[in-house]
Formats: structure tokens, sequence, C-alpha cells
């Protein structure tokens, strides 16, 4: 078995975003109960989140938009930039914490202490751009794990995979111009889902022109097309560019039991995708794979599809 650290902390629960939302705390209780449930808690480092240090926040967001967002949380605001983005008096200590949390399992993954870890954080962040809040998401919690990664341990180049139903818009727009970084996300088609972006036209800009891949999906694809395109499509590229770590946005909403979206994915699917995604760590980054949760909304499947992820990364 690998040695997988797990980032949980009880205080991820603090960030409320009132009765009719559906990024609840509930979430990432459902999230614990499965992997505590399917008994890995024992096999598993488990990793308590620490504050973010600014800096890092300011390496991907401008720091007016962070004193603007502290502002809003202290002030008693419901909400931030959009309706989507429900807030409470907490929200921004909450958003440091994971931050924080998931800088401390990469710092575990770089030192060689971890093999690979899990986040299961809230908020998650992958829609989160520099000056903006965007779909539940205020800091955007990979692309400042890459940026810490990058400066603090001088890797040259970092991978990204976005499995999440929903286009990583932030991820994309924090490093499109940049070939350090590679960008690749599979979702659902952007005229069928928010935020209306991740065609297949968007492939960088400037110099990072080729280092983002978009692979929209219609609406009804499940397992079997999942499977060729990233048969074909994803670790093809994966190979050509070959991360040195490599950081998952974990999203669960493309289960067909997920309400969120009109793809069709299975619980076998999400396994399959995982586990080709672990094989290719261990191929080309030593290991090294840091997968942090965005979306994923339905309680029922959550403990499911949570448990069966750390048993990949477990090798279990």
């Amino acid at each position: 078995m690998r040695k997988t650290g797990f980032l949980y902390d009880e205080r991820y629960l603090l960030h409320d975003t009132g009765p009719y939302h559906p990024e609840v705390p509930a979430r990432i209780q459902a999230v614990y109960d499965g992997i505590k449930n399917g008994g890995l808690l024992s096999g598993l480092s488990m990793i308590k989140a620490s504050y973010a240090d600014q800096m890092w926040i300011e390496a991907v967001h401008n720091i007016k938009y962070i004193q603007r967002f502290e502002e809003a949380c202290l002030s008693g605001m419901s909400e931030f930039d959009h309706p989507d983005n429900q807030i409470c008096p907490k929200t921004f200590e909450t958003a440091m914490l994971a931050v924080g949390g998931i800088l401390d399992a990469a710092r575990l993954v770089m030192n060689g202490e971890i093999d690979n870890a899990f986040c299961a954080v809230r908020p998650p962040g992958h829609h989160a751009e520099a000056d903006k809040a965007m779909g539940f998401c205020f800091f955007n919690n990979v692309a400042i794990a890459a940026r810490y990664i990058q400066d603090e341990y001088n890797v040259k180049k970092i991978g990204i995979i976005d499995f999440d139903v929903h286009h990583g818009n932030g991820t994309q727009s924090v490093f499109e111009q940049d070939p350090s970084v590679f960008y690749y996300s599979i979702h659902e088609h952007p005229s069928f889902a928010y935020p209306g972006t991740g065609r297949e036209f968007e492939k960088g800009i400037g110099a990072g022109l080729g280092f983002t891949i978009n692979s929209p999906m219609l609406p009804g694809q499940g397992d079997s097309e999942y499977k060729n395109i990233i048969e074909n499509k994803f670790l093809p590229a994966f190979e050509a560019f070959r991360p040195e770590v490599i950081i998952v946005s974990a999203g669960f909403d493309a289960h067909a039991d997920d309400e969120m979206s009109g793809i069709m994915l299975s619980s076998e699917g999400f396994s399959w995708i995982m586990k080709k995604i672990v094989e290719m760590a261990e191929r080309y980054s030593n290991g090294r794979l840091i997968s942090v949760l965005e979306g994923g909304y339905s309680l029922e499947r959550l403990p499911e599809l949570s448990k069966n992820h750390v048993e990949i990364l477990l090798d279990k």
C-alpha cells in the first residue's frame, strides 16, 4: 500500500451557505463518513489544516480581491460577487484553512513523507478567478497549490487534471499563458453547463498555447465516451508533457445520480479514471499526486465515491 494523506478538518463545516444551497457542510461529512465506514482511516496519514500564508494566495489572486472578500465576510454580507456565492462571517477563515491544508498536504508529498493525498476541503476552488468569485469558489485551491510547489520546490512542470463536470474556468485563466502548467479538463459541454467555458478551441494563449486541453462532453454521455477520450486524447497529451507533479481537481458531480449535470458516469467509471491518473503519476511523477475535492452534490453517492477514490490512492 502507498502512504496516503487525508486532509479533513471540522472547521471546514463553518462555511455556512444557508438551507437551500447545494454546496453544504454535509458534503464533506459524507466524504468523511464514506472513508471512515470503509475502514480506511487507520491506513491514512491524517492532516489537520493550518491557515495559509497570504503570500501564496497573492501568487494567484489580486490583493484587493482578497481584502474585498475578507471585508464582505466580516461585515456580515450573505453573498459575494454573485448570489451563487453564499458567505457567512466564517467563510474567509474557512477558505484560508482550505488553502493552508492543501499546502500542508503538498509539502508532505514533496518532502516524501507521504506518497499522495486526498484533500476533502470546502469551499471548492476551480471556478475562482484572480479577482472574481464564481460558482461557489473564492480561492483557487489547485492553482495556489501549483504555484506553491513550483516556487518552493523548483518544480518545472505541473499537470492539473480536472474531471469535475463543470469546466474549471478559474484554473484555466490562471495558467492559459503558462507553458509550465498543463491544464486538462473533461466536463459537460459549455452549451449545457455552467460556466459556459471550456470549448475545444480554448487551447491556451501565447507561450501557453497547446498547454490547455478541453474535452467537452454532451449530456447523456457516460463511461464508454469518457474512456475513449481519456485513452486517445488525455493520456497521450500527458505522456508528451511528463509532469513532475500531478494535481487533481476531483469533482464527483458527473455521476449519473448527481442532479447537477446530465453526464452519466457510473461509480465504476470514476474509479477507472482515477486508476489511470494514479498510474500516470507513478510513471511520470514518482507517484506525487495531490487530489483536491471540487464538486459532487449527491449526499447518497459521495460516501461511496470518496471511499473508492481513496482506496485507489492507497492501492488497497
